[in-house]
């Protein structure tokens, strides 16, 4: 079984899904760290409370993003993680090529619109709304040294409504981000022979 880390900004929402998605067995993976950036994400005491063990890394405290990254990586292999799922995670993570297609991410917007520097959270929404689309959604990718910009492992679709508010829209698309993140990251596993992987190195051992 996997062993992932989460990363998270705020309040955790979507790691909590993903570790009930690990407890109920539809995703193949352990979750072994929560990794916030901010003493003040409201995810911590959540994740906390549900037995998961938690660490924070502030980007203030490195004057590089490559050694605030690596203090990240630090905290995520000491606590044996294999994997990492960006849940709300704000702060860019410089990628070096051990994590290299072992970071996901899920974006509150169709990629590769509405994507990139300042694209996260309410101002997504905002955007998608000023530019008229029709529809909007949420990405699963794999994380990269750009912002948003790595390959595209799933997304789900949501219409834009007519007099929608971006708190509106933001409801709509958080309900596909709970249902998709666990399925698209469970596919990965899957697809990408990770568990075999895994399971050949424990033989090795």
């Amino acid at each position: 079984m996997m062993r992932m880390a989460l990363f998270f900004s705020g309040t955790g929402g979507n790691a909590l899904n993903l570790l009930g998605a690990c407890r109920r067995g539809t995703l193949p993976a352990q979750v072994v760290l929560a990794l916030a950036s901010t003493p003040k994400a409201g995810g911590i005491p959540r994740l906390a409370a549900e037995g998961v063990p938690v660490a924070v890394v502030q980007r203030r405290d490195y004057a590089e993003a490559v050694a605030f990254s690596a203090a990240c990586y630090a905290q995520a292999e000491a606590a044996g993680a294999e994997l990492i799922a960006l849940c709300g995670w704000l702060k860019q993570l410089d990628v070096p090529p051990r994590w290299g297609g072992r970071i996901l991410n899920i974006h509150p917007g169709l990629l590769p619109a509405f994507g990139g520097a300042g694209m996260w959270g309410m101002h997504v929404h905002r955007a998608v709304l000023a530019a008229g689309a029709g529809e909007s959604g949420c990405t699963v990718h794999l994380v990269d040294n750009q912002y948003d910009h790595g390959r595209i492992l799933a997304q789900a679709r949501v219409p834009v409504l007519a007099g929608d508010s971006p708190e509106a829209l933001q409801k709509r698309v958080y309900e596909q981000e709970m249902r998709l993140y666990p399925l698209a990251l469970a596919s990965y596993l899957q697809t990408a022979g990770l568990e075999s992987m895994h399971q050949t190195d424990k033989e090795c051992r």
